[in-house]
């Protein structure tokens, strides 16, 4: 075996984003035990940064030892119990994959289907509340199969009308556009570090509000996972008067993430939302000058996640295969009935920038071209600018 020399990409897809230098400094730093005393001080501090960040208050915030989707496990897994009702909005790939977990729980599943590209419906996810008691409601803030965002405070706030938990989809929101736990009284989100954390895939920020900490501890048998159960889980986060051993920590993959977290209230929370949304307004202003439509509606868009239609004629794919050869550049392909109807852009963390959005244009621009269809990617590229400097 030889070392592993990875090619240098940029990452512009629907995750991972690139991660910034000092995230990948901070992963190279010596690996202390994750007992020490010193590691124990950084994990109080995570816990404290990832309560700032969600506005978690009194909220249990620790970061689980495995990607996004294990955040959605653990909610799924430590809330629901055999026979328990959950209803789930789905309006995209991950809400299906809700759904699938709840019925791997035991649980009664009331899905509230809806078209991919539109967001959850709130009307028609209270009148399934309204049908019977239900345990939980589940549903995507942001979709990262379709970019579409949908109204988490209102959607919270018909599970508490008919007294479910909420549980709530932030991976690729969290950091790039408003995530407020307190202000939307929801009971659990979590998150993933390799979105607008701009930190490696590898860990799920999750909160927990007083609720769902007291439902979790009110079951009658334990969860159906182990490395996940919370209960288990929190004897070693938990902190104050030490901590048993649960699992060996990811230790220098919590190193990326203090960093991460670090960067990003250097930066101010307030200004990386509005860097994530002045870059997606740029690139939305240049792909609509290069004749290419969105797939979500102006209103409902996710600013780090791009959904753009693929003109009729042009083998999408092959638009991907090019601009990573040309540029070593990686856009996303589409998922379920979307498959090779559109490609999935990422403006996410360190790929939030105007060079990021200028070179998706022209390399964009370019492969199109090669395929016959007539764009004018100094069209494209003016309007970005227009956009970048009003």
């Amino acid at each position: 075996m030889n070392s592993f020399q990875p090619p240098r990409r940029i990452l512009m897809g629907p995750g991972p984003s690139e991660v910034s230098p000092r995230v990948l400094a901070a992963l190279a730093r010596p690996t202390i035990g994750h007992l020490d005393p010193a590691f124990q001080d950084l994990m109080e501090e995570i816990k404290a940064g990832l309560s700032r960040l969600m506005n978690a208050p009194g909220y249990a915030c620790v970061p689980l030892p495995a990607p996004g989707t294990a955040g959605m496990e653990a909610a799924i897994m430590n809330l629901l119990q055999p026979g328990e009702r959950a209803v789930i909005a789905v309006n995209g790939a991950f809400g299906g994959r809700m759904a699938d977990m709840a019925g791997r729980a035991g649980a009664v599943a009331v899905v509230v289907d809806h078209e991919w590209g539109q967001p959850v419906d709130a009307a028609r996810v209270e009148a399934a509340l309204a049908e019977a008691p239900a345990k939980v409601l589940a549903f995507v803030h942001a979709e990262t199969s379709t970019g579409v965002r949908s109204d988490a405070a209102a959607l919270c706030a018909a599970a508490r009308r008919h007294g479910a938990l909420s549980v709530v989809d932030c991976v690729t929101s969290l950091g790039g556009i408003v995530v407020d736990a307190a202000a939307w009284d929801a009971d659990v989100i979590y998150s993933g570090t390799q979105k607008c954390l701009s930190a490696p895939p590898g860990l799920s920020p999750i909160a927990l509000s007083p609720r769902a900490q007291a439902a979790i501890a009110a079951r009658t048998e334990k969860p159906r996972n182990w490395l996940l159960d919370f209960q288990l889980l929190m004897s070693y986060w938990g902190g104050d008067g030490g901590r048993t051993y649960h699992h060996t920590a990811p230790i220098n993959a919590l190193y990326g993430l203090h960093e991460g977290l670090v960067a990003l209230f250097e930066e101010g929370q307030q200004a990386a939302i509005v860097r994530h949304a002045r870059t997606h307004e740029a690139l939305a202003a240049g792909i609509e000058a290069l004749g290419l439509e969105f797939l979500v509606a102006p209103q409902h868009r996710l600013p780090q996640l791009n959904t753009v239609r693929v003109p009729r004629g042009i083998d999408e794919a092959a638009v991907r295969a090019k601009v990573l050869a040309d540029w070593d550049l990686e856009i996303g392909a589409g998922l379920g009935p979307l498959k090779g109807q559109v490609w999935r852009i990422g403006l996410m963390g360190a790929s939030a920038t105007p060079w990021h959005v200028r070179l998706c244009l022209t390399a964009l621009a370019a492969a199109l071209a090669d395929q016959g269809l007539a764009v004018d990617a100094r069209a494209g590229l003016a309007a970005a600018d227009r956009r970048l400097a009003a």
